[in-house]
């Protein structure tokens, strides 16, 4: 007859620990940025793109006469 309560015991604790599985797994998926999240806060930003894009801003300024500084 002590078998039956642990049984019932152990078949309690596997769901809870299935549960809390479930659990941790939708909070992590909730909380993780998004795609983009990422693009907003200039995660993929490089900076030798901003080093052509101000080269050719540069340039234009030069071919239309006006100061590179």
């Amino acid at each position: 007859m002590a078998e039956l309560p642990k049984k019932v015991a152990q078949q309690t604790e596997d769901k809870l620990e299935q549960v809390a599985a479930n659990v941790r797994g939708k909070f992590e998926e909730l909380t993780k940025p998004r795609f983009t999240d990422k693009i907003k806060d200039g995660r993929f930003l490089d900076q030798v793109d901003h080093g052509i894009d101000r080269a050719r801003a540069d340039e234009k300024r030069k071919e239309q006469g006006g100061s590179v500084e």
